[in-house]
């Protein structure tokens, strides 16, 4: 049985940065975002319909790196990333991704706090002025899931610490098992 570890929240909040240190600090593998790649591949931003493709994308990653992983995997955001944006650019989510959110629901959430700098990427990165809205969006959706949540803010450092705490991770457990994510 895999733990799962996902770091969430809004645009531009470190997840990336935060999940990819604390792979390597673990000595596991880490998940990328798949929307990310999509939109990428696409060349244009997603609309309704690209939801499911993107939400497929994100199980099949998730699943392929799982099998690699020994007991532990981190990703950079999963289903729960899928909903919210959904529902807040589109007003709706398709009912088999919201079950799926919850039926593949992680052993814990690490929230990434708003305390960081905004930095737009040009692509996908549109949401700055209504970053906290966005945030409240992720805790309430994260609390109606029942899920296991720890608020990560500060320096990358205090971050890094907080979540090194919390998923019990002593560092280092095995550098061979760190490489690049697929994505």
């Amino acid at each position: 049985m895999i733990r799962r570890v996902v770091v969430t929240g809004s645009e531009c909040t470190g997840k990336t940065t935060l999940a990819t240190a604390l792979a390597e600090h673990c000595g596991t593998l880490w998940v990328p975002e798949y929307a990310r790649q999509f939109v990428l591949e696409k060349g244009a931003a997603p609309v309704y319909r690209d939801v499911e493709a993107i939400a497929r994308g994100q199980i099949a990653l998730e699943e392929a790196l799982a099998a690699e992983a020994s007991d532990l995997l981190i990703q950079d955001t999963d289903l729960l990333s899928t909903v919210v944006y959904s529902r807040h650019y589109y007003g709706d989510c398709p009912g088999w991704v919201e079950d799926a959110l919850r039926d593949r629901r992680a052993d814990l959430y690490l929230l990434a706090g708003t305390d960081v700098p905004w930095v737009p990427d040009g692509a996908q990165r549109d949401r700055g002025h209504i970053r906290e809205e966005m945030q409240e969006l992720f805790r309430e959706q994260l609390r109606a899931l029942g899920a296991r949540v720890v608020e990560v803010r500060g320096s990358p450092e205090e971050r890094m610490t907080a979540a090194a705490r919390a998923t019990g991770c002593p560092g280092n457990r095995s550098a061979s098992a760190v490489r690049p994510s697929r994505g």
